[in-house]
């Protein structure tokens, strides 16, 4: 017999750049318990949101295998006396296994070398819903986190604190403990949308009730809207959005309900090197910026909000008011430090101690400097460029 099961980790937010590691790591925990227990299921699916971490395993099995032991004991010629009396070791083996001594005569085999006393028997799977929470608990303390937290008054330690747990087997409900919390089928909603418990049915109907409380469950999911969402808004002013891989992940792992919107700023700024202003749009807003049919950059960039809002124009008048001194930033310091030479900062290098028997690290600059010119020389290149590079 099989059963579908569902476990799901309900938290605070969970950290952005580690939460696919983190629910990778968490699955492949619970299929290696469930593998070592023998036990088959059909299909696996991992869940990561920003609050939650879930898996559903369909058609796993009720029960783990039954076992054929074979258990030896010592050698008939130790079990037994001369005549016929059981020893001191027979009937240890006996009383440990359960055995009359009475039974001991008719439970011998040979082992391939000797006749041993032996017993045969079949051991009987055991509930599978009995080890799923050890195996659970087991998998989230081996899980890749670099420094573990506590809550409140209690000893379990996670990544971020723990605020519900959900175990189903089929439609029963498993009051087991994971992280310290009782599990129940309650899961929550969205935290603005739907801010409220959802009484999970079964663990197949998990993803689509969630999704009507505005919760995006499968994190490859939302990686897909997100990426159609914002090419689609590029393609709006004739521009390709460039969607890199970990920035992708990042933002999927901070929302549960993404909706793509577009924002732009002055055009003046594109006056700017645009690696800083990427920098800047990337690195400290999380936003994707739009490029033109010859790879230049637009005065535009692509946010994704956590919610469906009734006026998106005052989200996105919100982003382009934080983006603004952002790129004045990145516009002061690039003005400024092109009033400055590389040239004339060698001399800083003076007072830079590079290591005690080989001077500062202007000396080590002036060595590289004169290798560099000679290789150039060497190699038809152009030595007076090669020093001043490596200057």
């Amino acid at each position: 017999m099989s059963a579908d099961f569902l476990v799901e980790l309900g938290t605070e937010e969970l950290p952005p750049k580690a939460l696919k590691s983190l629910s990778h790591a968490f699955t492949d925990g619970v299929i290696s318990g469930l593998r070592d227990l023998g036990l088959n299921y059909k299909d696996v699916r991992s869940f990561a949101a920003p609050r939650r971490l879930a898996i559903t395993i369909s058609e796993l099995d009720t029960q783990t295998p039954n076992k054929d032991l074979v258990i030896w004991g010592p050698p008939v010629k130790v079990a037994f006396s001369d005549d016929g009396t059981a020893s001191k070791a027979a009937e240890a083996f006996a009383k440990k296994n359960g055995v009359t001594i009475k039974e001991l005569a008719s439970l011998i085999d040979n082992d391939g070398q000797q006749d041993k006393l032996c017993i045969r028997r079949t051991e009987n799977g055991i509930d599978t819903k009995t080890w799923l929470a050890d195996i659970i608990n087991q998998s989230l303390a081996n899980l890749p986190i670099p420094k573990r937290m506590r809550w409140g008054y209690k000893k379990e330690e996670f990544v971020r604190p723990a605020q519900w747990a959900v175990l189903l087997f089929n439609d029963e409900i498993l009051h087991d403990s994971i992280l310290g919390i009782t599990a129940s089928n309650t899961s929550r909603g969205h935290r603005f949308h739907a801010n409220q418990e959802i009484l999970i049915k079964t663990p197949s109907s998990y993803q689509q009730q969630l999704r009507e409380a505005y919760v995006i469950a499968d994190f490859n999911e939302r990686k897909e809207l997100i990426t159609k969402g914002v090419e689609s808004l590029a393609k709006e002013i004739h521009g390709i959005a460039v969607v890199e891989d970990d920035l992708l992940d990042e933002v999927a792992a901070l929302n549960e309900w993404p909706v793509p919107l577009m924002g732009r700023f002055d055009e003046h700024f594109l006056s700017i090197p645009a690696q800083a202003l990427i920098s800047s749009m990337k690195e400290h807003q999380k936003y994707f910026h739009v490029l033109d049919a010859k790879d230049q950059l637009l005065p535009a960039f692509i946010t994704v909000a956590n919610i469906e809002s009734t006026d998106p124009a005052q989200v996105i008048d919100g982003n382009e008011r934080v983006i603004r001194p952002r790129l004045a930033d990145a516009a002061f310091f690039y003005e400024n430090d092109k009033k400055t030479t590389l040239e004339s900062r060698r001399s800083s290098l003076k007072n830079i101690v590079f290591q005690a028997d080989l001077g500062s690290v202007y000396d080590k600059t002036q060595r590289v400097a004169a290798i560099a010119e000679y290789l150039a020389g060497q190699m038809g290149g152009q030595p007076n460029l090669a020093r001043r590079a490596a200057e």
